[in-house]
């Protein structure tokens, strides 16, 4: 059983800055001295003049008389824009659901805010009824499991500011989050704490249907240099080094390690901030510490097959630093968290586990070996790390959540939907970045997975996935959607926003996009829509972002890096009215 935890809400100042495209974006990790944001400015003021603005215009941000504001992010964009994330507390209590972003002007001054919750987040009480026992036991009780220890916060999540117990709790799925109401004893929300890749739901729609996963595997070498065994080169250790991993997945693959001695080496990266793979050994662990280094005296990983442990520690190993010069490259991030810390992988996690997540405890990948049953091989995959690893992205910025979890563990909520869809969405992109002819670039999400389907979802026309029931299009009931069936919605506006609509081959792969409308959206390409939903995701999304607030956020982002009278500013309204959310059918504008 994986252990309790509960999701920080007090957080250090990341500090970063943008600049205007997807390739020469510069950002700046947090560190010990003081950074510069602008000339004579330093990002410090940046988030004082930011805490201050938001004071001063409480109507706007919602921030009043009790609240406390710690900066997460200060992003710089070179054209002007300053950005500060804020995490809230009022009266010392974490308010979910009160993160928001104060924008300023280049001169610091106020230009507007993005927040979660458009209400006051002072609860009506802070005298709790029930005691933190008694929430622990209803906590314990809703997951099925060990409740650790209760603490109050201010739960502004749906509409109203309420008192509520926050308890981290061990539960029948795993770690979860339960939150309970402090006068009624109400249970307001049961959410995990890690985002597995498969969820409930398609698991038991496989099991009904007979189909088993089984991904097939190749050791087909890859077209580039392997420098092999480094020793002579190293008479200083630990030292940089070139090895070779045989994937079961991308066949050989160059992996860069750490080399102890003459002939001894780490499958750990020391030029991507000692981005490591270690052997979990079987355990259900989210201690990092308590994974097995993984060694070789010929700096050679795996044979391409599962039997060598080292196989899937290849592909885990490769897909995550394929993830972080992604990220790097593309938008100058620095880590998963943009913090230069290493990105952490475990292998061969659990017992006859069928599945691979990303755990914000760990802070790392977890990858089962399959169940032998229904998944036959571990879900090792490049897209399937891409896509994890991006859950990390969000939990690092807007912090998009589900709005609630059933019994069986599966999620509801268009936040946790957006989410889904843009782990999809970068997932895929990493794949294009890769480039590796052993797994094709596409918009296909788990297409070596050995589905019945070919797939397991697609951007293009996502209502090809039977196996979830992935939507094309937004309509009220988009909502109560399994977020991994809501996902199509900002999945195909992404894909419309990046190649059109209608019917192409793009490399070795065919697509068919579709419009509500019947309209036709001629894309911007993939480089410029890839930058408009980063920036959108890192500057105006937060927690309780939907898909008509993640239009606003697109349109806002499109504006920045093009222009308002561009036409990429234009293509964006089109993709997103192409699966119809616009602003005359935005919910939140009926009321």
């Amino acid at each position: 059983m994986r252990s309790a935890h509960i999701r920080s809400v007090a957080v250090a100042v990341a500090v970063t800055t943008a600049a205007t495209g997807l390739a020469g974006t510069a950002f700046a990790g947090p560190g010990a001295g003081v950074h510069r944001a602008a000339a004579g400015t330093t990002t410090a003021q940046v988030a004082a003049a930011a805490r201050a603005a938001a004071f001063a215009h409480p109507a706007a941000t919602g921030v009043g008389a009790g609240d406390e504001l710690r900066a997460q992010d200060v992003m710089i964009d070179p054209e002007g824009a300053r950005h500060v994330r804020f995490e809230r507390t009022h009266r010392g209590m974490p308010v979910l659901g009160g993160d928001l972003v104060v924008h300023l002007s280049r001169l610091l001054a106020y230009t507007g805010v993005t927040r979660a919750a458009e209400h006051p987040v002072a609860p009506a009480t802070t005298t709790a009824r029930l005691t933190a026992r008694q929430a622990e036991e209803k906590a314990a009780s809703a997951a099925g499991g060990e409740a650790g220890t209760a603490a109050l916060v201010v739960d502004a999540r749906d509409g109203a500011a309420a008192l509520a117990y926050q308890v981290p709790v061990d539960g029948a799925d795993g770690a979860g989050t339960v939150v309970v109401d402090a006068l009624t004893g109400k249970v307001r929300s049961n959410t995990p704490d890690s985002d597995e890749f498969l969820s409930p739901k398609v698991l038991e729609t496989l099991r009904r249907r007979g189909e088993t996963l089984d991904p097939a595997t190749g050791t087909g070498a890859r077209p580039q240099a392997l420098t092999g065994l480094s020793a002579a080169a190293a008479p200083h250790y630990p030292a940089t080094a070139h090895g070779t991993g045989k994937s079961l997945f991308v066949g050989k693959v160059a992996l860069t390690t750490t080399q102890t001695a003459r002939r001894s080496f780490l499958l750990k990266d020391p030029t991507r901030y000692g981005t490591e793979t270690r052997d979990a050994k079987g355990r259900e662990t989210e201690s990092f510490g308590q994974g097995a280094k993984l060694t070789s005296t010929t700096d050679s990983w795996g044979n391409g097959t599962t039997t060598s442990r080292g196989s899937a520690a290849a592909d885990a190993q490769y897909g995550i630093t394929e993830t972080l010069d992604f990220y790097k490259k593309a938008f100058g991030r620095k880590g998963i968290a943009n913090n230069s810390k290493p990105a952490r992988a475990m292998v061969h996690w659990g017992d006859k586990v069928g599945n691979a997540f990303w755990d914000s405890t760990c802070g790392c990948m977890l990858y089962g070996d399959g169940d032998g049953d229904q998944i036959k091989k571990p879900l090792v995959v490049l897209d399937v790390t891409g896509h994890e690893l991006t859950h990390g992205v969000v939990d690092a910025t807007a912090k998009l959540e589900p709005t609630r979890i059933d019994s069986h563990g599966n999620q509801y909520g268009e936040a946790g939907s957006l989410n889904e869809s843009l782990a999809d969405i970068f997932g895929s992109n990493v794949e294009f970045f890769a480039n590796n002819p052993k797994n094709p670039p596409n918009y296909l999400l788990g297409e070596k997975l050995g589905l019945a389907q070919k797939f397991l979802r697609r951007l293009d026309h996502p209502s090809l996935d039977r196996l979830e029931g992935t939507v094309d299009y937004w309509s009220p009931q988009v909502a109560n959607a399994e977020v991994h069936a809501g996902s199509g919605v900002s999945s195909h506006a992404f894909y419309l926003l990046a190649e059109g609509s209608g019917r192409k081959t793009i490399g070795a792969t065919t697509y068919d996009s579709p419009t509500y409308d019947g309209s036709t959206v001629t894309g911007i390409g993939r480089t410029k829509a890839t930058a408009v939903f980063y920036r959108a995701l890192t500057r105006y999304m937060v927690s309780s972002t939907d898909f008509h607030d993640a239009r606003t956020a697109t349109l806002k982002a499109a504006k920045d890096l093009y222009g308002a009278s561009s036409v990429e500013y234009r293509t964006v309204d089109q993709a997103w009215a192409a699966v119809n959310v616009t602003a005359a059918d935005d919910p939140a504008a009926r009321h």
